[in-house]
Parts: C-alpha cells; structure tokens; sequence
C-alpha cells in the first residue's frame, strides 16, 4: 500500500457477507435519489446483478474502506481495453464521514488510470445532483454534453450532464488533489 492509501484509504474486493450491506447502503433514500433505478432494489434483484457484474470483463466492483471501516462502493462498468475507457460511479454508506467521496474519487481515478490503463474516464449525472458534478469537475472532469430531459424522475423529465477525463488531465491534477486530501483530512504529505 502507498503513502496516499495509508492516509486516504483503499478499494478492496467485495466480500461475499458484505453484499446485504452493500444493498442496505444502495436502497437508502439519499443514495436511491441520485440514482436511475430508484425503486427499493430487493435481495434477490441484488444478487441477481451481482453475479451478472461479478462474472463480467466489463465492469468491476469495490468497496471503499477508510481506517478499517467499510464507507462506499466505487463501480466501473463499460471497460473498453481496445479503446481505453470506461465509466464509473460511486455511492458512499449514509453514515460516512465528510469527505469520503473525495477519497473514494481519488482512488478510483488512481485505479482507473493506473490499473485498469485508461486513457480516458466518463460518467453521468442526473442534472440536480449538483454536488457531484462540482466534486468530479474539482478533479479534472470535463462536462462534454448535457443530454437535455434524457432521463425521467418522480414524473419530470430531467438532464444528464456526461463528464469525461482523460488521463493526461488527471496526471496534471493529481499531486493537488492528493495535497488537498490530506490537509482535509490533517495529515502531511511529507
């Protein structure tokens, strides 16, 4: 483990008996209103995705934990290794402290360029989820299209903003979003 996942945390593998969490976590109103299933997904539904996601080269799935604890699942889905892209989210357990998606971003962007050799990140999302959209443009993304009233939620018609980041973006961000980090959090990066 490096300095920066020491201080700021790590994605690990999902175990098998985390999985009731993880779905605990996902049917939360406040994770569920960001989302385009919004429904209140059931077990078996859940278990259902899972070993569809699980046995799939497209995506992967981890858990985010922070000093020992779990606080967040991060997701890649549409891993194109011919094109070198993919998109991505995250959802943080409701009980996580301030600043967790931050760490969970900066850790995703890290496996996702570093790992995974990605020359370029994208994702979606829903128009009022401004909070979101801020923190990824913090990191480096780039709005590249607003898909007008493409999605529908609670009966209105709502916007998707696409954002993207390629890699050379994120390497000229790095080091100031790791300083950021860890002042955030108190630590030095010395």
């Amino acid at each position: 483990m490096n300095y920066e996942n020491e201080k700021i945390g790590c994605l690990r593998a999902i175990n098998e008996n985390e999985l009731d969490l993880m779905l605990s976590w996902r049917n939360e109103p406040a994770v569920r209103q960001n989302m385009y299933t919004r429904h209140i997904i059931p077990l078996d539904e859940h278990m259902r995705w899972w070993e569809r996601a699980r046995e799939s080269d497209a995506c992967k799935y981890f858990m985010y934990e922070f000093q020992g604890l779990a606080q967040g699942i991060v997701g890649f889905t549409q891993i194109d290794q011919e094109n070198k892209n993919a998109s991505w989210a995250f959802y943080a357990a409701p009980e996580a402290p301030r600043g967790t998606g931050s760490r969970m971003e900066m850790l995703a962007l890290d496996y996702a360029f570093e790992e995974l050799n990605l020359h370029k990140l994208c994702c979606e999302v829903l128009a009022f989820n401004d909070g979101v959209i801020r923190l990824h443009q913090k990191f480096g993304f780039h709005v590249e299209g607003i898909l007008r009233e493409q999605h529908k939620v609670d009966g209105e018609f709502v916007d998707i903003y696409c954002l993207g980041l390629l890699a050379t973006d994120w390497s000229a961000k790095r080091e100031l979003m790791v300083k950021r980090i860890l002042r955030m959090l108190g630590a030095s990066d010395e």
